[in-house]
């Protein structure tokens, strides 16, 4: 029953991630007034990439090679520590939230290194630009994660499943989260995923290199990692009791609040896209800025129990 359990999560994640990215961009077509992309289309793109060879460079070593699996690997691992359908597997006690911050930075900082690898100069621009959004980053998520543990006496996910105790942290510390998760997922305004300009690009020079198989691995990770923030944002806001596999209208509730809440910040996501400009690289500090005076903000309302 457990490992079916962890096979059903994986492939939850596997299937509908791409469905959320599609979904994102056919919002914004619509507030555009486009007709745009099917919201099918990641699906086509990976299965494209899939079908296709790769071209590796004659400077790549071993670390170019292995990254887009390390990449998809912890990315996979992190969305094992998300509660779905696991809520009482040994996973029960790995469900950190520090701990995703640490599987996820292992696939940032491989990606860095493969980027780099192959001594091409747009890999190594977006090496260090990645890493730069990355410094300023994590300090605001710390503080986003320190203000949880305030509110809820612990920073295991599975812990505070189902606390229905909304209040001013947990609002300020999900805002603080959903500006993190749009640096982390290389959204507007931080970054582009529509372009590839060299000036204004960041993930998108790092996996220039990649084609094919491992081009698709990277991508689906990307998919995978951007879900993976949207459910702990919604774990955060929209609180949701455990599964109850007996109660059958109890379980369709359970099923249809999940999907609504992450269509909640789907729709966000997209009116933030479209309402806001791509910023220049050094505006991206006072972005993050604000996300980390927000992490502080989110820290005092939990200590003066508000």
């Amino acid at each position: 029953m457990k490992i079916t359990l962890i096979l059903l999560q994986l492939i939850f994640f596997i299937v509908v991630a791409p469905f959320l990215s599609g979904l994102i961009t056919k919002i914004k077509n619509s507030l555009r007034m486009r007709k745009g992309q099917s919201v099918f289309q990641p699906y086509y793109n990976l299965i494209k990439l899939f079908s296709k060879g790769e071209v590796v460079s004659e400077t790549a070593s071993w670390i170019f090679k292995v990254t887009p699996f390390i990449v998809i690997s912890s990315t996979l691992t992190a969305a094992l520590l998300v509660p779905v359908f696991i809520l009482s597997c040994p996973l029960y006690r790995m469900g950190d939230f520090i701990a995703i911050m640490f599987i996820l930075a292992l696939g940032r900082f491989f990606l860095a290194l493969a980027a780099l690898d192959t001594g091409s100069s747009f890999g190594g621009m977006g090496s260090s630009r990645e890493m730069f959004i990355s410094s300023l980053a994590e300090p605001a998520l710390c503080l986003v994660v320190f203000s949880i543990f305030l509110q809820f006496g612990s920073t295991n996910i599975f812990v505070f499943n189902g606390m229905h105790a909304v209040s001013v942290s947990s609002l300020v510390a999900a805002i603080a989260l959903f500006l993190v998760a749009i640096a982390d997922t290389s959204r507007v305004p931080v970054d582009n995923q529509e372009t590839h300009l060299e000036l204004t690009m960041v993930h998108e020079a790092m996996v220039l290199e990649y084609s094919g198989r491992s081009l698709a691995l990277i991508e689906m990770a990307s998919y995978l990692k951007q879900m993976i923030w949207f459910f702990l944002i919604a774990q955060i806001i929209f609180p949701i009791a455990a599964l109850n596999l007996v109660n059958l209208k109890g379980l369709f509730f359970w099923g249809l609040w999940y999907l609504v809440r992450i269509f909640i910040i789907v729709i966000a996501m997209a009116l933030v896209e479209v309402s806001v400009a791509k910023m220049r690289l050094f505006r991206v500090a006072d972005f993050l800025g604000f996300a980390f005076v927000l992490g502080i903000i989110a820290t005092i309302c939990a200590i003066l129990g508000v």
